[in-house]
């Protein structure tokens, strides 16, 4: 039985949803970077419930407070680019005989719209539930002056040179003054389909399947994956880091960068004629080839545990595909 598991944003889709959602108002885009930032910074400390990817929760009041809607996220996932290579990779992959899913931290609105282009069904999709326009709704005048007043003190932070600024100001803002507030205690239920909570949709849809782990593939890209890929790689089945950085990179089993996703084709022919023996040696004889410009650099990355060199190209293929978004964790 063939199984995988695509992140979203990233191998299916270059954009990322909330950075662009984000830069619908003035100024979004420094205080998204500041944001993402500062999520990378508590899943780093290891925070008590706290997942990579729930940056997806803490910008929802941000959203509501300048009157975005959840139809302008729908839209978005309906004119998003698609990564090259994703739309003919799943066609063949279904056509094989391969069951797909999607695993995303992704707005359900936005992830919706990009996978049932991709005639994946929407049962087979695992994202974030988000009713932003119940949020707006809901929203009180002290709430909007609160976040008002948070947005100009944040906005100019710089991630890296200001991250003690950025982690003392924003955990006083999201754990003692919004929790206080309507959007605040509405916020607080949203939970983003990221770190651990992706390892609990692959174990579902493993289920489903009565598939163990070690018959699944998993591919992804940043810090919202990284515990996905590595339950993926410890248990003997195959994790795919694709135009990664180093979160990714550092738990997978293999690594692909290229600008067109469909070079995963081969990888997958062997996995599925002979598991990871086969794919290991096919991995290795294309690393010893190298890449073709921007195409097909693999690495396999089980036994390496010093990724320095191979992060390198990964970061120059992820800035051409994913260009601005790049950057984010």
């Amino acid at each position: 039985m063939n199984l995988i598991c695509f992140d979203l944003e990233g191998p299916l889709s270059p954009q990322d949803n909330a950075y662009e959602l984000m830069k619908l108002f003035p100024d979004g885009d420094k205080l998204f970077e500041v944001i993402s930032r500062y999520d990378d910074l508590l899943t780093l400390e290891g925070r008590q419930n706290y997942e990579p990817g729930d940056t997806l929760a803490l910008i929802a009041p941000f959203l509501s407070y300048h009157g975005l809607k959840e139809e302008q996220i729908s839209t978005m996932g309906q004119r998003a680019n698609l990564t090259q290579g994703a739309l003919p990779l799943i066609s063949r992959l279904k056509t094989q005989g391969w069951h797909v899913f999607v695993i995303s931290t992704s707005y359900e609105q936005y992830a919706l719209s990009i996978t049932q282009r991709l005639s994946i069904p929407s049962e087979d999709v695992a994202c974030t539930f988000f009713p932003l326009n119940q949020i707006h709704d809901l929203s009180r005048e002290e709430d909007l002056m609160l976040l008002k007043k948070a947005e100009i003190a944040i906005k100019d932070f710089k991630p890296f040179t200001d991250d003690v600024r950025i982690k003392q100001t924003l955990d006083h803002l999201y754990w003692q003054q919004l929790p206080q507030t309507t959007s605040g205690m509405i916020t607080s239920k949203i939970k983003p389909r990221g770190g651990i909570r992706k390892v609990e949709a692959l174990d579902q849809f493993a289920a489903r399947l009565g598939a163990p782990l070690s018959h699944c593939v998993s591919v992804g890209d940043s810090i919202t994956d990284f515990k996905m890929l590595e339950a993926v790689n410890k248990a003997g089945g195959l994790a795919i880091a694709f135009n990664a950085n180093e979160y990714a990179l550092n738990y997978a089993t293999m690594s692909l960068a290229s600008t067109n996703l469909d070079d995963l084709w081969i990888i997958l022919v062997a996995w599925e004629k002979g598991g990871r023996q086969a794919t290991e040696m096919l991995v290795k004889q294309r690393q010893q080839m190298g890449g073709k410009g921007d195409r097909g650099h693999f690495h396999w990355l089980d036994e390496n545990k010093d990724v320095t060199q191979v992060l390198k190209i990964h970061k120059r293929i992820r800035n051409l595909v994913r260009k601005e978004a790049a950057k984010l964790g």
